[in-house]
């Protein structure tokens, strides 16, 4: 499995902090080091030890990308998720002793709506829901986002646009902010649930994105503004590194037993997990607007796949690839509406783990690419 290019990147988002974080950050920082490494490692080591819990309890799959042959017969555990979720949260809790007071309210919103998502996402797991209910309960997770946030409600207005608003450079949006942040919690969640199917690779773009949000958080711990706002945007950047990196940690852990061939399944518990884990950090660190550059290919599929979302295009089940039992290939189905289809059409039949390499290598692409936009954008938001 390409673990190897999941970690390497790491190293660089390492440099670019040293370069930017300040001596008494490092304290902190550390701390938060040390408990995502623990996360790893209990992950890593747990997952194996209670996957066939999971089985015995009835949360099993069957691979559909190997119907025929002998792996697509056999049980694979499923909501595996659960097991990366909770130790993210322990690490979370653990986490808060080493942060500053002024904190609080940030911590207990972005734990809560959290752990809410994990509690509900392994509910669907167990209940399978229907669709409509799938869009409800990011909603339901977030009223204590909703509930407990304090911060700004405005947003910067890019240069070329500022004489719509009579040369303002920030636009409150009173009670829409409100409005912005749950659909943003619901679209996360959603995005990645439905970016998916094959082995490895909802944990793979999600492990991705991870990187990309830590390489924008690194970047901006020298932020250059207004003095006044100077702090505390460095000490949002620092928080959102404080819910990343475990996530990170535990993820990278779980993509090991999940890459092909899959050992396990994420599940829903997963997709909604780390949904509302990039929602929480971009949401309370103020770059909302960034994150969605790291969720082209999320924005992509889910554009794409409206007709059958909205019942225009009939939708089935599983709007998976066709397997060819006698290529080892899996070949593009015209009227399932989804970015994977979309590949296969464009590049021809490929091998499942293939097929996943080519999607997250598209995700690492688009987090460049989103990066660099960034950079390109904040001359026209100062």
């Amino acid at each position: 499995m390409p673990l190897l290019g999941f970690v390497l990147p790491f190293f660089g988002f390492l440099v670019v902090l040293v370069q930017n974080a300040r001596v008494e950050d490092w304290k902190e920082l550390a701390a938060n080091g040390v408990l995502s490494l623990l996360g790893f490692v209990v992950t890593f080591k747990f997952i194996p030890r209670i996957k066939d819990k999971f089985t015995e309890a009835g949360l099993f799959g069957y691979d559909i990308n190997k119907k025929g042959l002998a792996p697509g017969e056999k049980k694979i555990p499923e909501a595996l998720g659960l097991i990366s979720a909770t130790v993210y949260i322990l690490c979370i809790c653990l986490l808060h002793l080493f942060r500053q007071s002024n904190n609080v309210e940030l911590y207990t919103a972005a734990f809560a709506s959290v752990t809410f998502m994990v509690l509900l996402g392994f509910a669907d797991d167990v209940l399978n829901l229907k669709w409509r209910y799938k869009l409800i309960l990011p909603l339901v997770a977030s009223l204590p986002l909703l509930v407990l946030y304090t911060g700004g409600t405005s947003v910067l207005v890019p240069k070329p646009l500022r004489f719509l608003v009579h040369g303002r450079s920030l636009l409150d949006l009173g009670i829409l902010y409100y409005v912005y942040m749950a659909l943003l919690s619901v679209f996360c969640t959603n995005a990645i649930n439905i970016y998916a199917g094959i082995n490895g690779l909802e944990v793979g773009q999600s492990v991705i994105i991870a990187l990309a949000v830590l390489f924008h958080n690194a970047l901006q711990l020298r932020p250059h503004g207004s003095k006044d706002n100077l702090e505390l945007l460095r000490q949002n950047h620092l928080f959102s590194i404080d819910l990343i990196l475990p996530f990170y940690a535990t993820s990278l852990a779980l993509s090991y037993y999940n890459w092909y061939p899959a050992k396990v399944f994420v599940g829903d518990t997963f997709c909604y997990f780390a949904g509302m884990t990039f929602a929480m950090s971009a949401i309370l660190a103020h770059f909302s607007e960034i994150l969605l550059l790291f969720f082209i290919p999320q924005l992509i599929n889910f554009i794409y796949s409206i007709p059958q979302l909205i019942g225009i295009v009939p939708c089935p089940r599983h709007r998976l690839p066709r397997f060819n039992r006698d290529t080892g290939k899996l070949e593009a189905i015209h009227t399932n509406l989804n970015l994977i289809n979309l590949t296969l059409r464009i590049t021809g039949p490929l091998t499942e783990r293939q097929l996943c390499i080519v999607l997250c290598t598209l995700q690492a692409f688009c987090c460049a690419t989103g990066l660099l936009l960034r950079a390109w954008a904040l001359t026209w938001l100062s």
